[in-house]
């Protein structure tokens, strides 16, 4: 009989531990709202001690999510735990998931605790979280590099405990699959009351085989993969949710379970995802990468024409690719915005905020015919409202760019609320622009990643462009859109300063965690 896999999505706090990845509170309660709609089991909706700004956003998620599990991690210490425990208070359905190093170089050089004292800390975490749920999840962190004597002991005292989840996590990218599946079944045989909770598996891409890594966790007897959308996360990133999902469909000859995850809103969640963190997706990306789908060899488009199984083994629109239907127009009026608004899960504060969106929404219907979900994605990433402090605001933008002279932007900067106009030459029209506002900020960071992305096709989209910049070891992610590309870089640049000038958007948590 086929047995459910439960996915466990770690976007919003493993995901938001790649650098300049980090969400406000509006942002992930965007995001949980749409792993809701996408089928999601478990949402791991941040670390409540790494901040009041993740305990708020994890509680306000709490409090708006009902079909999904809503999960805090925690590490295996007492107030670590009870804030946890306080963050999901409201949840219909919530999870504390606690965490304890095992093997030898993290119990000698981090942690400094002997084997005792580590069962110690674990089953003392599992009894205070169950003082809160009776859905405790446990992690054995960087537990394949650990030994299984000591794994079976430390899992043997947290299950007698009451945790009710075991994750065996790949912290590192070390596995590879032959030895990850030997390592469930093993655990697994081994454990008493194994068969008394669910095996999880979290698995890290630094060799590329996350992925490949959690599918043979799943044979192992894992039925639970805990993974990200678009496979974001910390270094080269978590095992793809996507493609997790995809290949238990595809190949159910080989993976004897079943998901509830809805397969079409995969890639909506993948674009609203990479909208609002600034991570674009490879063309090439599976299952969610604009080529994915694509068939350029004439042998492969006559294979299609004649019968689509030839090279395709799942249809695009399983996935939720499909033409990007017209919402609104110029003509739309603000019960329709703000209709279309609520469908795709962007909540609206106030009226005030309101006017706002629908003013920029109009202006962008005056220069695009066509206005798709994804050009309201953009815009609205492009609105913070309240929460970041609009520090620097562009009024005016022109750049003068001929061939065999040099490019120069001048433009007129608001700065709190005072107008500067200032000049700058460049190397190309972006160049100029940038270093006419660094003439202005002096902010001193360090351009890190700049990244131009057509939102929609056609010649008349939105460039949505994404600046990185580190400022003495911060690092912030600006977003800009518009159907101009230099005046989306000018956005996108002064967001990450306006960031930069703001308390609230960093990376919550910078020590690796599982």
């Amino acid at each position: 009989m086929t047995s459910q896999l439960i996915i466990f999505d770690t976007t919003l706090r493993d995901g938001e531990q790649s650098p300049g990845a980090a969400m406000t509170k509006e942002e992930k309660i965007r995001v949980a709202r749409q792993l809701e709609r996408l089928g999601v089991d478990v949402i791991e909706a941040g670390f409540a001690a790494a901040s009041p700004g993740d305990f708020e956003a994890i509680s306000s998620i709490a409090e708006i999510i009902k079909e999904s599990t809503v999960c805090s991690l925690a590490r295996a210490n007492e107030k670590d735990v009870r804030r946890a425990g306080e963050a999901i208070k409201a949840a219909r359905r919530g999870r504390v998931h606690t965490f304890i190093a095992t093997s030898k170089i993290h119990m000698e050089h981090k942690l400094r605790m002997t084997e005792d004292q580590v069962v110690e800390a674990a089953v003392k975490a599992v009894k205070i979280a169950r003082e809160y749920t009776s859905d405790v999840e446990f992690s054995a962190e960087d537990a394949m590099r650990s030994e299984v004597p000591f794994l079976v002991r430390i899992f043997t005292a947290v299950i007698e405990a009451g945790a009710t989840t075991i994750n065996v996590p790949d912290t590192v990218g070390y596995a590879t699959p032959e030895l990850i599946r030997e390592r469930f079944a093993e655990l697994i045989r081994l454990t008493p009351g194994a068969d008394k909770v669910i095996w999880s598996c979290h698995c890290h891409n630094d060799l590329g085989l996350a992925v490949a890594n959690s599918l043979a966790a799943v044979q192992g007897g894992a039925r639970q993969v805990e993974c990200t959308i678009n496979g974001l996360g910390e270094r080269a990133g978590n095992a793809a949710l996507e493609e997790v999902v995809m290949a238990t469909r595809v190949r159910k000859d080989l993976f004897d379970v079943s998901t509830r995850i809805r397969s079409d809103e995969i890639v909506p969640s993948s674009r609203l995802v990479s909208t609002i963190t600034g991570y674009v997706v490879q063309p090439n990306k599976a299952i969610v990468g604009a080529n994915a789908f694509a068939h350029e060899s004439g042998i492969h488009q006559d294979g299609i024409l004649k019968h689509r199984e030839t090279y395709e083994s799942m249809r695009a629109e399983d996935v939720g690719w499909k033409t990007n239907t017209l919402t609104l127009g110029k003509l739309s009026g603000r019960a329709a915005f703000r209709a279309r608004l609520d469908e795709l899960g962007i909540g609206v504060q106030n009226d005030d905020e309101l006017n706002a969106l629908f003013a920029r929404f109009k202006d962008l219907a005056d220069r695009k015919s066509e206005i798709f979900d994804e050009d309201l994605h953009a815009l609205v990433s492009g609105h913070h409202g309240k929460e970041v402090n609009e520090r620097y605001e562009l009024a005016e933008l022109e750049v003068t760019s001929k061939t065999g002279q040099t490019p120069r932007a001048h433009m007129v900067l608001r700065v709190e609320g005072q107008e500067r106009p200032v000049s700058a030459s460049g190397s190309g029209p972006v160049d100029a622009t940038f270093k006419a506002i660094e003439e202005v900020a002096r902010s001193g960071a360090v351009l890190e990643l700049y990244q131009v992305n057509a939102v929609t096709k056609g010649t008349d989209s939105q460039g949505e462009v994404v600046v990185r910049l580190n400022h003495q070891g911060r690092i912030v992610t600006g977003q800009g859109a518009d159907t101009d590309i230099v005046i989306a870089s000018a956005k996108a640049y002064l967001d990450a300063l306006n960031w930069l000038a703001t308390a609230g958007k960093a990376n919550p948590q910078t020590d690796e965690v599982m």
